[in-house]
């Protein structure tokens, strides 16, 4: 059986077209190949169609190195005139209205295609990874707000610390993947992690972060299920125990001694000042300059962990410690020599144009806790100089021993929790008891400077109190 080959339909072009056919076998069609004097090539399959006049099917341009699809070489091109050949043998008589049914099939079949490939791309488009979900979520729900009923909500750093501990131990392993693919297994790697640095409760407050971040992402259908829903802090940092460290009068009496020589002036300053007003580290450290009005010996804090503002009477004993921050800015400021303004913290850190860190002063404080041999490479080398007879003390202790020396002066515990500023447990009496109790807060904050002023120097004396009626707080 002769066929013709790829050399043959390499041929120069003649005036006249040049036509190659293979023999084939009778009655199953022909390959036939065609060289016009243009120089085109082409491919056709030729048979007898059903009323016995020869059809030439195209097959395709030929090409040396085709690719079976929109150029052929003299082998593809046999191949399929060997597929219709088979069909022609089987009775399909009209092989080009079958050709066209099956190319019009292949063309929808590839356009649906397509079309899938096209909603799979939106899709993915649309699809956030672990990253932007955690920025979403802060910029809708972290991000301090208003609502219409003038509750507040949100966070007072807009969730700049949550991220940038996402960005330290979340995002560097799971940050690119698609949020909706995030396992259990992989968060809890992450976790298993932190607990293994023995920062357990870093490990429960970061599981309690990434739990509301997928509880948003569900709530939105960023993600089809929340996989750490089931995951308790027994699970990763294990339960934590509540802390009742407060510091005794004989402790405080102990403590004004040592600071003078193991702090800096203004750490120092730092703890009477929390101390004397009962505030959170984080209000002390992130305390503005004008938020404070010494005439009016007021401090008023806009924005505060639970969402509501608070303003705090400036005992005698607060009014020194200000006031020596207030030295201590003028007098660096001075000697800087700069033109710009005084730094607008009153508490700054090392770059004055930010407020200084809680977890600098809680550093100062530990590393004075500590025996000889834990002492931390370049830092202070007076371990012991804040040790207690107590145990360990934390800034946010000095919170609970001003509330505790205010009950120990005889104020109620509804007074203490509006110095402490907490929020009212009754969703009742949150409504409709609106009074802050500004005068009692006052008499307070003046009873507990006075007592801390006599603690620490030996002087001052007790003021007359009088026990308040108790609210129950949270």
């Amino acid at each position: 059986m002769a066929t013709f080959t790829d050399k043959q339909m390499q041929a120069r072009p003649t005036q006249s077209d040049i036509w190659l056919v293979d023999s084939g076998a009778r009655g199953s069609g022909r390959l036939v190949g065609r060289i016009t004097p243009s120089g085109k090539r082409l491919l056709y399959y030729r048979y007898t169609g059903g009323t016995g006049v020869q059809v030439r099917l195209p097959i395709g341009p030929y090409d040396a190195r085709g690719d079976g699809r929109a150029t052929f070489t003299v082998q593809q091109a046999r191949d399929r005139a060997r597929e219709w050949s088979a069909l022609y043998r089987s009775g399909v008589k009209d092989l080009r209205e079958h050709i066209e049914e099956e190319a019009r099939a292949r063309q929808a079949q590839a356009e649906q295609d397509q079309r899938e490939r096209d909603e799979a791309a939106q899709a993915a488009a649309r699809r956030l990874t672990l990253r932007q979900l955690a920025e979403q979520w802060a910029r809708v729900e972290l991000t301090p707000k208003t609502q219409a009923d003038g509750t507040r909500t949100g966070r007072k750093d807009a969730g700049a610390s949550v991220l940038k501990t996402f960005a330290r131990r979340v995002f560097p392993q799971l940050g690119e993947l698609p949020a909706d693919t995030v396992t259990k297994g992989d968060l809890m790697g992450v976790l298993d992690a932190v607990v293994a640095e023995g920062a357990h409760r870093a490990a429960n407050m970061l599981l309690t972060d990434l739990r509301q971040m997928f509880r948003f992402g569900l709530d939105r259908e960023i993600v089809r299920i929340n996989p750490l829903g089931g995951i308790l802090k027994k699970h990763v940092g294990g339960k934590e125990t509540e802390r009742s460290r407060v510091l005794s009068e004989d402790e405080i009496r102990t403590l004004a001694v040592a600071v003078l020589s193991a702090l800096p002036p203004r750490s120092t300053c730092t703890v009477w000042l929390i101390l004397a007003t009962a505030c959170r580290i984080g209000e002390a450290t992130g305390a503005r300059w004008e938020h404070i009005d010494l005439a009016r010996r007021t401090w008023h804090l806009p924005q505060t962990k639970n969402q509501r503002d608070h303003t705090i009477h400036l005992s005698d004993f607060a009014m020194a410690q200000l006031k020596a921050l207030a030295d201590l800015r003028d007098a660096e400021h001075r000697a800087r020599g700069e033109p710009s303004e005084p730094s607008p913290w009153v508490i700054p850190g090392r770059d004055w144009s930010r407020a200084g860190s809680p977890k600098a002063l809680a550093k100062q404080l530990g590393d004075r806790q500590r025996a000889a041999e834990r002492r931390l490479s370049g830092r202070a080398k007076t371990t012991s100089a804040l040790m207690l007879p107590g145990g360990q003390w934390t800034p946010h202790d000095l919170r609970r021993t001003a509330a505790t020396l205010l009950a120990g002066l005889g104020f109620g515990q509804d007074v203490i929790d509006e110095c402490l500023n907490h929020k009212i447990q009754s969703k009742s009496a949150r409504t409709y008891i609106r009074d802050r109790r500004r005068a009692e807060q006052a008499r307070a904050f003046e009873a507990l400077g006075a007592k801390l002023l006599e603690l620490t120097t030996g002087t001052g004396g007790a003021t007359n109190v009088t026990p308040m009626r108790t609210r129950k707080r949270v």
